[in-house]
């Protein structure tokens, strides 16, 4: 797995690349049902999803999660899918959450017909600003790398 985080004018860029041993189809099947988000978040976060969507995302969909943020502590957190291409990518945007920011493409890349290159170009922002970023950006940096570690291994295996 290619995993990248880079920060500038306050915004982190999280980049990853997977290659999955399916077909694009399989691949889009999967991930483009919001249902599959609770096999791929890691138990540790407690991540819970609250409204009933569909089983195919389309642009403009709502939806709504309880997660772990902090020991002990669960927070509501609404995102909502602005953009998708058939078998290409879609993009998730947090409109109510955690962060001050959060704009997550999703793209799918056949290689062969058995192989898939999954790529994600995560932008966010912590809240509170510096003071934010100060106080919690060492923490939440770490969670969101092993979110993606974990995403990684479950897929390997899963697959």
């Amino acid at each position: 797995m290619k995993l990248n985080i880079k920060k500038q004018s306050g915004i982190y860029t999280l980049t990853s690349e997977q290659i999955l041993p399916i077909s694009l189809e399989k691949a889009w099947e999967f991930f483009s049902t919001p249902k599959n988000l609770d096999k791929i978040t890691p138990k540790e976060m407690k991540f819970e999803i609250t409204n009933n969507p569909p089983n195919e995302t389309y642009a403009g969909q709502i939806i709504t999660y309880k997660i772990g943020i902090l020991p002990l502590i669960k927070s509501n957190w609404v995102t909502e899918i602005t953009h998708v291409k058939d078998k290409e990518f879609f993009v998730d945007e947090q409109r109510f959450g955690p962060y001050a920011m959060w704009h997550h493409e999703h793209h799918f890349e056949k290689i062969s017909e058995t192989e898939t290159l999954m790529k994600d170009l995560l932008n966010f922002k912590m809240p509170l600003g510096a003071f934010g970023d100060f106080v919690t950006g060492k923490m939440v940096l770490n969670k969101v790398k092993f979110i993606f570690e974990s995403r990684f291994n479950f897929l390997k295996d899963y697959f």
